[in-house]
């Protein structure tokens, strides 16, 4: 069941002297039409300043992708425990738990916010998570279980509105979202769509799903052989541009987002010094 859009829940923190910016205004919620824009993306390693208004996105293994601000705030999706062999601290991590490659029980003590995207005899996970520059919400889904069944609430789709920009994860997306979880997650320019073909949702039912969000950035994730990747992208391709890269980075800001939907692929690529 989805809680109320607009409800705050309990992880409204206090940001960092590094994080504690007024947030550019996203347009998540507010429209419903794509911006219009020119080329965009800067090639990027991770460990570089991002620049003002922009924010760089960098796919660190199978649905586990770094976003990082000017601002200095880092998020990792999908967290797992392990980013790599760097020391990298993010200050917010989002864990989905249907298998354990998307959660870890022991996350790095460091991490000022690790967010649950799993409910409990409470209910379902409802975040609201306001770090200045910053504002990082969820849409719960529900997840299957063995033998037919059914968990409710067992994943969320994590929204990071910043710079301007919304930002979605599907993280381990089990079902296409219901009329009402489409309006909560709004209008996302940049989503990571988990394009297995099974053990998420079939490749017909992802390309249904990215087709109704019409974001302008698509990061494939979640993809274990070039097959699923390559019948998402061929199912793709009269509708989206292709741009397939050979880093595991980009940078995007909402000036320069691309006039045609383009879905982007990168290299997953663990975080360490040699970026």
């Amino acid at each position: 069941m989805l809680r109320p859009l607009f409800a705050l829940a309990g992880l409204i923190a206090c940001a960092s002297s590094a994080a504690a910016q007024d947030r550019r205004p996203s347009h998540c919620i507010a429209l419903a039409q794509n911006t219009p824009g020119m080329a965009y993306v800067q090639k990027a390693a991770w460990a570089d300043p991002v620049e003002e208004d922009a924010v760089r996105i960098t796919y660190v293994d199978h649905s586990v992708y770094v976003i990082q601000t000017a601002g200095g705030l880092a998020v990792a999706t999908d967290y797992n425990g392990y980013l790599g062999p760097e020391d990298f601290v993010p200050d917010v991590a989002t864990m989905n738990h249907a298998h354990s490659s998307h959660w870890t029980p022991n996350p790095d003590p460091r991490i000022p916010h690790v967010l649950k995207g799993w409910g409990d005899a409470e209910g379902p996970a409802d975040h609201h998570l306001d770090l200045g520059e910053m504002l990082v919400r969820n849409v719960p889904t529900d997840i299957r279980q063995g033998f037919g069944g059914t968990e409710e609430d067992g994943n969320s789709i994590f929204i990071f509105e910043v710079a301007g920009l919304c930002i979605g994860h599907l993280g381990h997306l089990h079902h296409e979202p219901n009329a009402e979880q489409y309006a909560a997650l709004g209008r996302l320019d940049v989503v990571m769509a988990p394009v297995d073909g099974g053990m998420t949702v079939d490749i017909a039912t992802m390309q249904r799903i990215v087709s109704r969000l019409r974001s302008s950035i698509v990061l494939p994730m979640h993809w274990f052989s070039g097959y699923s990747l390559e019948q998402f992208l061929e199912g793709m391709a009269g509708e989206f541009a292709i741009d397939r890269r050979i880093g595991s980075s980009l940078t995007v800001s909402l000036r320069d987002l691309p006039s045609r939907p383009t879905i982007v692929v990168l290299q997953p690529v663990v975080l360490s010094g040699f970026d």
